[in-house]
């Protein structure tokens, strides 16, 4: 893993559907954004670089110390916001793997992004993802996307497809996808050089274009996930965490 010199990107807007402004959100004292880069370089894997379109965000990210590069803000999903900033960021191709950390996640449990990029060991993954089990009210929830897969060993399994429905249908466990993509560097350039597909458009998953494009998608499995943020309630959640932990 070491050897593909990883860069973590996250990709952030002002204008997200669900919740306009939430990567300015204040989580106990400092922006959203922030404190996913802040998580992102915990981490110790590589370089850390927030891709915006916003000065504002760009402002925030830079004044907390952080790096920070400007791309257009027509891209549809944060995967090609990322190729855009990547062209800017690195030309000599120095880094062979790339973190699409997506700017909702503050609160990864530890070492959940290197389980992400150990699955690139495998020279046939072309993108390492993560998911933990579902509980009963994510299974139905459209904001929790689900991850349908095939299990290769007890902590690690190969996407099927990606919805916001609770699949896979009848009785049993359901896994939910967290927003982590370890992409190996050839994977996002075709990624990002190929139009939004059906199914991605359909279902608003960016993973499915890669999965329609026949790239294999495999995915760590983790005891229990993090908290993102899709609607105000939880934004609320988010922020009542950060306090205990800050507290502590």
């Amino acid at each position: 893993m070491r050897a593909l010199a990883p860069i973590i990107v996250i990709p952030a807007r002002l204008g997200s559907t669900r919740l306009p402004g939430k990567a300015l959100a204040d989580i106990d004292g400092r922006p959203l954004v922030v404190r996913v880069w802040e998580r992102a370089c915990a981490a110790a894997l590589g370089p850390v670089v927030v891709a915006t379109d916003s000065a504002e965000i760009a402002h925030a990210v830079d004044a907390a110390g952080g790096r920070t590069a400007l791309t257009s803000g027509a891209h549809v999903c944060g995967s090609d916001r990322i190729g855009e900033a990547l062209r800017t960021l690195d030309p000599q191709g120095v880094h062979g793997a790339v973190v699409n950390l997506q700017g909702d996640q503050p609160y990864l449990p530890d070492g959940a992004l290197q389980a992400a990029l150990e699955l690139l060991d495998d020279s046939a993954v072309d993108v390492g993802t993560l998911a933990c089990p579902a509980s009963a009210a994510e299974a139905n929830d459209p904001n929790a996307v689900k991850l349908v897969a095939a299990s290769l060993a007890p902590r690690r399994v190969r996407a099927l497809y990606f919805t916001r429905a609770p699949a896979p249908h009848g009785d049993g466990p359901r896994l939910k996808h967290l927003g982590v993509y370890a992409f190996r560097r050839a994977a996002l350039e075709r990624f990002a050089s190929l139009p939004p597909s059906p199914l991605e458009r359909r279902e608003r998953l960016e993973q499915l274009r890669a999965l329609e494009a026949g790239m294999r998608i495999d995915a760590a499995l983790l005891d229990k996930g993090a908290p993102s943020v899709d609607t105000e309630r939880d934004l609320a959640a988010l922020r009542a965490a950060a306090r205990e932990k800050d507290a502590e």
